[in-house]
């Protein structure tokens, strides 16, 4: 891996999915003599409120309001 002139690395998707990182998640960097870890931050955010923000707006069933609601009360 190399360093750009921005100083920023691509943290492999292997190493991503394994840690359950995602776009616009935030980390942290320990630092310790000459070794560096990097840790998912901690947030002052619930996590389901976060989920909720990362998902809005993706998801389209191609029904109504009511389609779903006469679905759910098993309305035909």
């Amino acid at each position: 891996m190399r360093i750009t002139s921005k100083g920023q690395v691509t943290i492999p998707i292997d190493v991503r999915q394994q840690l359950g990182l995602r776009e616009g998640d935030e980390v942290e960097f320990i630092v310790d003599g000459d070794t560096a870890r990097m840790v998912r931050a901690k947030s002052n955010e619930p996590a389901a409120r976060r989920l909720v923000a990362r998902l809005r707006g993706r998801g389209s069933s191609g029904m109504s309001t009511d389609e779903i609601m006469g679905l759910l009360r098993g309305e035909d």
